[in-house]
């Protein structure tokens, strides 16, 4: 007798059952992403802080350093900010020495998660060259910006690992909220409310 597939999907709490390694984006779910976003921890879950700093709360906040950095940028990209690491709603948060060291096919399955993600709130499949880039520095000032006030990091440590941040980012309005851990509850809302806002922006 043939043994059974292994399977490849997760069942969701909205119901859907995500196909992890060939997603449909009639499987994408914002409630979901919000949902799993929120309970993963950034850091491997060591920082400081009564709360574990969510994926979703970066998410927000390289929203926010992308829009400060990236004046009159389009709602749409926007979107593509807020939804960078969508994918780790059902992949986890996997810091980056660790990913450099598995190797293998990881980064396609976290492409192919995202391109569903895109396609699902009819977003083109990669934003366009500059925007990724601007994309890429905010993520990399949130993570500057996490490891020194969150994850024990020294300033000169950090500028070694994410470069030197734009540092005009602590003057954003609401920084200090930004960076403060935000309970489960707080991050699922306030990542739904940021992507609502820019989906009717859009619209």
């Amino acid at each position: 007798m043939a043994r059974a597939a292994h399977r490849a999907w997760q069942r969701m709490l909205s119901g859907r059952r995500l196909d992890i390694l060939d997603p449909s984006p009639l499987d994408v779910e914002l409630s979901d992403i919000a949902h799993g976003l929120a309970r993963v921890a950034r850091w491997n879950g060591q920082t400081q802080g009564d709360y574990p700093f969510s994926v979703a709360q970066h998410s927000v906040l390289v929203l926010e350093l992308f829009r400060a950095g990236s004046a009159g940028a389009s709602a749409e990209s926007c979107l593509h900010a807020l939804l960078h690491d969508a994918p780790e709603y059902v992949m986890g948060d996997i810091i980056s020495p660790f990913k450099a060291a598995m190797g293998g096919n990881y980064r396609d399955v976290e492409e192919r998660l995202l391109g569903a993600v895109h396609l699902r709130f009819s977003l083109p499949s990669a934003p366009a060259p500059a925007t990724a880039r601007q994309i890429k520095r905010a993520d990399r000032d949130a993570a500057y910006f996490e490891a020194t006030h969150l994850a024990g990091f020294a300033p000169e440590e950090a500028r070694r690992f994410f470069g030197e941040p734009d540092t005009a980012q602590f003057e954003l309005d609401g920084f200090d909220t930004l960076i403060r851990p935000w309970p489960t509850r707080e991050a699922h809302e306030r990542f739904i409310a940021a992507f609502e806002s820019l989906a009717q922006a859009i619209s």
